[in-house]
């Protein structure tokens, strides 16, 4: 009996990608495992699956023969905490990661998976100061659409064919293997944090950013006109420059942020679009009328738009502004007629990326920009 044999079972109704059902679906336990079992599934399509939070962002796949659970891939593999580093398997949620005074400032759902988070490129509020996720993470492990391990970064450096496997893998989407293990970078867990939110506008945000507070994130929502600011630090640090940021935009300071912080506007089943601008621009695209929510520290919102009509306008708009805008998720019927990643520069070196890795297109075909 093969290992695809032993560990693939019948997929179940729910096993679905985008609108588009799966035959089996097998759960590995490591990476050896892992490897075991894509080597073994050679002729099979293949969609990785971490907590399922994103699976209905991208392009549906072309065909969906396995899908590959991570969620017996869990737990951290090392803590160290003189070096501000720590190694995770891919298929941990992110609320279980506890490293006392330490902290991995991935923003998102509390039950989406480390692999998930690198896999869609997904940052939140707090990327204004930590950074993105690929600023953070500094090595992974990984298995190749042959079955072969890789890994690069961190601790241990052996690349493919000089490629930063980080960067490839980090919202690539599963295009290019299956994600095992993560290393990232680390912060001092801050002592005090606090919120100023103001009913203030956008353009209050460069106001925020000229004080010198050093904020860790500064969000805007365009539905309730309000503008939160984000301090950590020590308690003394954050009492003193929570007080200037109030004093320069008004509102009030609080111990918890407003309920729509780090949450995506847009409903389920709805159209859900990435805006990323130049700062200089947030105010031109939060001041357009479209719902938008996002930092306005960074110059990357999301919004919500209604249609296809607006789809194309939000993207119009954001092109004129010398930025780009992505459709994240949408309705089947919706997917079907529109261009959910727009233009994107560099797509040939994608395609030749995509060939080496994957020339057989089997993981997420289609699921990328370009139909890869």
């Amino acid at each position: 009996m093969s290992v695809l044999d032993d560990l693939a079972r019948p997929a179940k109704d729910d096993d679905v990608v985008g609108g588009v059902p799966a035959r089996k679906i097998a759960a590995p336990k490591t990476t050896e495992e892992a490897a075991a079992l894509i080597k073994a599934a050679q002729d099979l399509a293949v969609v990785i699956r971490g907590a399922g939070t994103k699976i209905d962002w991208g392009v549906p796949p072309r065909e969906l023969d396995l899908i590959i659970d991570t969620h017996r891939i869990t737990g951290v593999v090392e803590h160290a905490a003189g070096d501000l580093i720590t190694v995770v398997k891919a298929g941990t949620p992110l609320r279980d990661i506890d490293l006392g005074d330490q902290v991995l400032a991935l923003d998102g759902p509390e039950d989406a998976t480390v692999g998930g988070t690198v896999a869609t490129n997904t940052s939140g509020p707090r990327r204004l100061h930590y950074g993105s996720v690929r600023d953070l993470l500094i090595g992974i492990t990984v298995v190749r659409p042959d079955g072969k391990v890789a890994k690069s970064g961190g601790k241990v450096v052996k690349n493919v064919a000089g490629y930063d496997l980080g960067k490839l893998f980090t919202g690539a989407y599963g295009t290019l293997g299956l994600i095992t293990e993560c290393a990232f970078r680390l912060h001092p867990r801050p002592r005090a944090a606090s919120y100023v939110v103001a009913k203030a506008p956008a353009t209050d945000a460069a106001r925020v950013r000229e004080a010198r507070v050093a904020p860790a994130a500064v969000e805007y929502d365009s539905q309730t006109g309000e503008l939160a600011v984000l301090i950590e630090g020590t308690a003394e640090g954050v009492r003193e420059r929570t007080a200037t940021i109030a004093k320069l935009i008004g509102g009030d300071v609080r111990d918890d942020p407003p309920g729509w912080w780090g949450v995506d506007p847009w409903p389920a089943g709805g159209i859900g679009m990435k805006l990323s601008v130049p700062l200089s621009k947030v105010p031109e695209l939060a001041g357009g009328g479209d719902p938008v929510r996002g930092s306005a520290g960074t110059g990357v919102l999301y919004a919500s738009p209604a249609g296809i009509t607006e789809v194309e306008r939000l993207r119009g708009l954001c092109v004129r502004l010398g930025g780009h805008a992505v459709v994240l998720t949408a309705p089947p019927e919706v997917r079907e007629i529109l261009d959910m990643w727009g233009p994107v520069q560099g797509l040939p070196v994608m395609r030749r990326i995509k060939e080496q890795f994957d020339p057989g297109h089997r993981f997420a075909p289609g699921r990328f920009v370009g139909g890869i």
